[in-house]
């Protein structure tokens, strides 16, 4: 056979088992996912396994968050943790149930959250939806204070630099509160009662009315709720001197409960309580009032 026809033969035999070669390479990595973008399960691909959410029980929960949520399906085993919203959180997981306590919603307003199941490497394998609502009087307050903390509501004339209790105070209405005795509000608000726009006034009305919530002290943080009043004494005179509404409460894993609030004067959302103690006010204390 002439030397330049058996090169060509050779030469077309390697071509071909090149490109059985990447076909095979191919189909082995050729994979199939899911309308969340996870590839399904199969082959040495290493894709994180899919899981499958049949039923979410409750469906839907307070706004403040603190709900126990169940998810039921298939191959939930592999869950570790759970982003709904913008927040993660941890599961516990079996292999037909995922089990784990909502955050509060954003600026605790009503709305269908998403819900990311996610593996121990923080993969995505499944999601549903879960629904906040507003189902109680501590909603509304928390709702109102995180929408009127910095954009004053312009149904209320403010006092100038210490709105701290007036604004608590339009905050306990839409929690339920009804006015009485030192406790009213007037359209002009310097004529409102004086437990409506003083601390301490507020303090004293407190202790009037047992029925209302309970005194706690800075050691008591573990007894703390959301929606709960927050007091301050910054120069340890035994006046009140400034009033806000908790807002969100942290344990770390070393066991340190740290709370914040919201507020006008010095207007706030999250204002650490520490921070305002140590670093704003060094030396102040801070009180709690466990409302009912």
């Amino acid at each position: 056979m002439p030397r330049g026809k058996g090169a060509l033969q050779r030469a077309g035999r390697a071509a071909a088992v090149a490109a059985m070669v990447v076909v095979g390479l191919s189909a082995c990595s050729l994979g199939t996912s899911d309308a969340g973008g996870t590839a399904a399960v199969g082959g040495d691909t290493g894709a994180p396994s899919t899981a499958s959410v049949r039923a979410v029980s409750p469906a839907s929960g307070s706004v403040k968050g603190g709900t126990s949520v169940t998810l039921s399906g298939t191959g939930l085993s592999q869950v570790r943790s759970v982003r709904i919203g913008g927040t993660v959180v941890t599961a516990s997981a079996h292999a037909d149930s995922v089990t784990f306590t909502t955050p509060s919603a954003a600026a605790f307003v009503p709305a269908t959250d998403a819900v990311v199941l996610r593996n121990g490497s923080g993969a995505a394998v499944g999601r549903t939806t879960y629904r906040y609502r507003t189902v109680d009087g501590v909603d509304r307050e928390l709702a109102y204070v995180l929408k009127y903390w910095k954009h004053y509501n312009p149904a209320y004339e403010a006092l100038t630099d210490n709105d701290c209790v007036d604004f608590t105070s339009q905050a306990l209405l839409q929690r339920g509160w009804h006015q009485q005795g030192d406790w009213t509000h007037a359209d002009a608000v310097l004529d409102s009662g004086l437990a409506w726009r003083s601390s301490t006034a507020f303090r004293d009305f407190m202790e009037e009315h047992p029925e209302l919530g309970t005194a706690l002290t800075d050691q008591q943080r573990s007894k703390v709720k959301l929606g709960d009043v927050v007091q301050f004494d910054w120069d340890r005179s035994g006046d009140r001197d400034h009033t806000g509404v908790v807002t969100r409460i942290t344990r770390s894993r070393s066991g340190h409960i740290e709370i914040y609030f919201a507020g006008h004067t010095n207007d706030s959302d999250y204002r650490s309580v520490d921070t305002a103690i140590t670093k704003d006010h060094p030396g102040g204390l801070a009180y709690y009032w466990s409302l009912k």
